[in-house]
């Protein structure tokens, strides 16, 4: 934060702002409020002034990517959660939470259920305001639809998100293929191929990275769906998708990254020169066979 928008308080926590940010309900005024009357070190203020800058998204990132995105260590975190009379990052990410979804009249008393589903519409509310710029999306459609053989690139739990993805992609684009090994990519690129899209969503396979960095070395352009903008697949990717992954329960959401993938195919149709006529011919080949129940 610059300092014609950010000058120390009384209470020396360092991260007061302007009126500006100050209204009611809003996510940064509600972080201050957060801050306020806590007596916090320069380090613990850097992170209180990177939580406030990046309010919509600072509930859903995980404390080391809160430590990458501050530019301090993982500790760090923990101690600064701690100061401001958390058990640990963990209690604190979830009370950043509540703050993110508000007083909404559906939450007083909800059960873990229903929690983890508000928690999914908070991640659609943020994935939604990315889009606002829908630049990235349709960047990464062009690199992608001009690729042919289009290589589809994930490994464990990111592979249902890739399969999805293939198997509507292959309606209009004439060459989709799934990769999970080397050789794969490689003759990807030797029967064509210009671009790779990569799932890459925790936990990251260590197999998944390396396959990223081989696409580089074999020259692809590669797009990659994960989960958040720093992370292991960011120094790798031409353009970074990212959609915030629910962690409220046993096992991962995917729901936001699904979003995004529907997204994504769609700006793909919408600049395939050959969409529009391919999935006309699926229609009618889908009536001609009956293919499905009315």
């Amino acid at each position: 934060m610059s300092r014609d928008h950010a000058s120390r308080d009384d209470t020396g926590s360092g991260v007061k702002q302007g009126s500006a940010v100050r209204q009611a309900g809003a996510p940064e005024a509600r972080l201050l409020e957060l801050f306020a009357g806590h007596r916090l070190t320069p380090t613990q203020r850097r992170i209180a002034r990177c939580l406030v800058e990046n309010a919509a998204t600072a509930p859903f990132l995980s404390s080391s990517e809160l430590a990458e995105l501050t530019g301090v260590s993982q500790p760090s975190v923990t101690r600064f959660a701690m100061a401001l009379g958390y058990d640990g990052f963990p209690d604190l990410k979830r009370h950043l939470r509540e703050l993110h979804l508000g007083d909404i009249p559906s939450q007083v008393g909800a059960n873990e259920y229903q929690r983890a589903a508000a928690a999914e519409m908070a991640n659609l509310e943020v994935l939604a305001a990315a889009l606002q710029d829908p630049g990235p999306v349709q960047q990464a459609a062009r690199l992608l639809v001009a690729s042919c053989p289009l290589t589809i690139l994930a490994l464990r739990v990111s592979t249902p998100l890739a399969e999805y993805v293939r198997f509507f992609a292959a309606k209009f684009h004439p060459d989709v293929r799934l990769a999970t090994t080397e050789d794969e990519l490689e003759q990807a690129r030797a029967a064509g191929g210009t671009a790779v899209l990569a799932v890459v969503l925790p936990r990251y396979p260590r197999e998944t990275i390396e396959l990223l960095g081989r696409c580089k070395d074999l020259g692809f352009a590669v797009v990659t769906l994960t989960d958040a903008a720093i992370g292991p697949a960011a120094a790798l990717s031409d353009v970074l998708l990212p959609a915030t992954v629910g962690t409220d329960l046993v096992f991962d959401s995917q729901a936001a990254p699904m979003v995004l993938a529907v997204v994504l195919l769609q700006a793909m149709t919408d600049v395939s020169p050959h969409a529009s006529d391919r999935l006309e011919d699926f229609e009618t080949s889908a009536e001609r066979r009956q293919l499905f129940v009315s």
